[in-house]
């Protein structure tokens, strides 16, 4: 197996998507008056750390971040709260953050720097709803198989920050948005459910797309998300005019950067899509057919070739495992490519987790199944469990980096020989 060769290729798509230069390239322009941080994601932190390194002048604010990703800042607040299901913490994380944007000037600047997560870590549940009626909501969201932006119009129809509603809290002040995009496409209002920015979809399509996933939500919100309350700020609210975003790390610069180095190794790179999403089972058999094409027949890429894609994919939960999107990606794929000879493939978050475990992601080749049913797992009986985790773990072959300090969502590379 070719570990060293796609490990290098996944550093250097994390290394892409590193905040400290990306911020310092993008600074906004000074105000007259107060300069004001508020965050939120799993990169949030390592945002706020380069700002105050290139800040020049008065700075101070809060950013909350995921549990063990804090950087320590010398004037911006870092606290930390849940992910992927918000906590008491990230509650009053959000409800501090509303009040640290209140009462500002034209003369005062905001920065918000928003990453992936941001949507589990600031919690701040719609008047009539509890923590816990968001909770529920987040765990019916995550267990659906819904696409990221489907999941975050819901989100937003039950909080009072999210959809552009920290933005209107802020006015009069200038708000700048820097954001390290996670979401397929680099649509910025998707990431962390867009706490500065307006997003598309309004209550009644977040009603549809809650029947059509058949979102078992709990009481309260039913009753909530069938009224007009709560609504946020359209796009052409005048409380947007003169505020600025700008994406400053995404999966489209990773992959390059990966394609690059993979270049370099004198291997060709064929970047399928930065933006795939769909179900992670159903989008191995296709990576896997293509890998089995080109191994058997040399079609429709020469060996030896790597094959790049980034994006969003979903799990539907119909077992009791353990696992990410990710680790299910593999999984399926092991069992796809059982046998075939010259492929191997690494595929992992960004972020350095995989859903709710340890590992970023895992390592097969043509024999990753072969090796699973030695070790006394069945992978069929695992995928259908959706414990992906526990097969890999059986193997040795979870690939574990610890939080990287970025995320533009998942890498995946598979290499033919």
């Amino acid at each position: 197996m070719d570990r060293p060769f796609l490990e290098t290729l996944f550093n250097d798509a994390v290394a892409a998507a590193q905040p400290a230069l990306a911020v310092r390239r993008h600074l906004p322009q000074k105000p007259r008056g107060r300069t004001i941080v508020i965050g939120a994601g799993k990169a949030s932190a390592q945002m706020a750390r380069a700002f105050e390194d290139a800040w020049q002048g008065p700075v101070d604010g809060l950013v909350v971040t995921r549990y063990g990703y804090a950087e320590p800042c010398r004037r911006i607040e870092i606290v930390e709260a849940a992910h992927p299901v918000p906590d008491a913490a990230g509650l009053d994380a959000a409800e501090r953050l509303k009040a640290l944007v209140a009462d500002l000037t034209p003369d005062d600047l905001v920065v918000a720097l928003i990453s992936g997560g941001g949507s589990s870590l600031l919690p701040a549940p719609a008047p009539g709803l509890t923590l816990a009626d968001e909770q529920a909501v987040n765990r019916a969201l995550l267990a659906s198989g819904a696409p990221i932006g489907v999941m975050n119009l819901v989100r937003n129809q039950f909080s009072t920050i999210k959809g552009g509603r920290l933005a209107a809290l802020a006015a009069p002040a200038r708000v700048a948005t820097l954001v390290v995009s996670d979401v397929p496409g680099d649509d910025p209002a998707l990431v962390a459910s867009g706490p500065t920015l307006p997003m598309q979809g309004d209550r009644a399509q977040a009603r549809r797309l809650a029947e059509l996933y058949r979102l078992d939500l709990p009481e309260a919100a039913v009753r909530f998300l069938a009224g007009e309350d709560n609504l946020p700020p359209r796009d052409d609210d005048a409380i947007f005019a003169g505020n600025s975003t700008v994406t400053i790390a995404s999966a489209a610069l990773s992959l390059d950067a990966a394609a690059t180095r993979a270049r370099a190794d004198n291997i060709e790179a064929a970047i399928l899509s930065d933006a795939i999403e769909g179900e992670a089972r159903d989008v191995a058999l296709v990576h896997a057919a293509m890998a089995r094409e080109i191994a058997r027949r040399n079609r429709p890429f020469g060996k030896p070739v790597v094959l790049l894609s980034g994006g969003e994919t979903t799990v539907t939960l119909r077992g009791k495992g353990r696992g990410g999107r990710n680790g299910e990606f593999l999984l399926a794929l092991a069992i796809a490519l059982d046998g075939v000879e010259g492929v191997s493939a690494l595929a992992g978050d960004t972020d350095g987790i995989d859903g709710s475990e340890d590992n970023a992601g895992a390592y097969v080749d043509g024999q990753s199944a072969r090796r699973m049913r030695a070790a006394g797992i069945d992978p069929q009986a695992a995928l259908a469990d959706n414990d992906a985790y526990t097969a890999f773990a059986a193997i040795g072959d979870l690939f574990v980096t610890g939080p990287t300090g970025t995320n533009v969502n998942d890498f995946r590379a598979i290499l033919v020989r």
